[in-house]
């Protein structure tokens, strides 16, 4: 999986892309991260302009077309170089909201560019031609779309084949069959005086399975009872 992550702020993803899972993913050749200044193809040289004012009279700053044009135009470039053909995503409030859905439907796709808004947000004009998919990863507002990248990139890089030591893993995770995952236990078998629950040191896998679906449905059912409906109605 190839990422291409444009953004006004690249120091940001440093440390977030330096340790854990996306460290040895990109260490063992199965991720590659670009990570490029939106600034870099600004057509003011001097100032690196990259916002301006909204027409209509709206506060605040918006983020220019031209170096966001630019900036995708190059990466679709690089990308078709190699003989890709890159799905370009805006993290935005406005778009989708980030579900295993969506996280298994891009982690099909060889090539993305995620592209970062700031202030409050990009040029209209941008979304309606270049971007492919527009993604939120919840109902509050970010100082930028740089978080919600990263969120993005962890999600996807964790299906991608030979990343996680054993796929197994994934697949019980909460969310990869649409339900909250069941409670987990590891030793002590007691601690603080709380014992793990009899059927998880039985070695019955059936009663196992049965327990952990149980659990995982009871949780949600409490929780979050829109994802039972929505696990019902598939």
């Amino acid at each position: 999986m190839l990422f291409d992550i444009l953004t006004l702020f690249p120091a940001m993803f440093e440390g977030a892309f330096s340790d854990s899972i996306i460290k040895r993913a990109v260490e063992k050749g199965l991720v590659s991260i670009g990570i490029r200044n939106i600034r870099d193809y600004s057509s003011d040289a001097r100032h690196q302009t990259v916002d301006d004012y909204p027409y209509g009279g709206d506060a605040g700053m918006l983020m220019k077309p031209e170096p966001l044009a630019s900036a995708i135009a190059a990466a679709r470039e690089r990308f078709r170089a190699i003989g890709k053909s890159p799905t370009v995503v805006y993290m935005t409030p406005a778009g989708r909201l980030l579900d295993q859905n969506i996280v298994k439907e891009l982690a099909k796709r060889e090539t993305l560019v995620i592209l970062c808004g700031r202030y409050k947000g990009i040029d209209q004009r941008i979304i309606d031609k270049y971007v492919d998919i527009e993604v939120s990863i919840g109902d509050y507002v970010l100082s930028g779309g740089e978080i919600p990248a990263m969120a993005l990139v962890d999600a996807v890089t964790r299906l991608i084949p030979g990343v996680l030591g054993n796929m197994d893993s994934a697949e019980t995770d909460s969310f990869h069959s649409g339900l909250l995952s069941h409670p987990q236990y590891t030793r002590p078998e007691v601690f603080e005086g709380v014992s793990v629950p009899e059927v998880l040191l039985s070695g019955h896998h059936a009663n196992i399975r049965e327990w952990q679906k149980r659990k995982s449905l009871e949780i949600t059912r409490e929780r979050r009872p829109d994802l039972l409906d929505r696990h019902c109605g598939d």
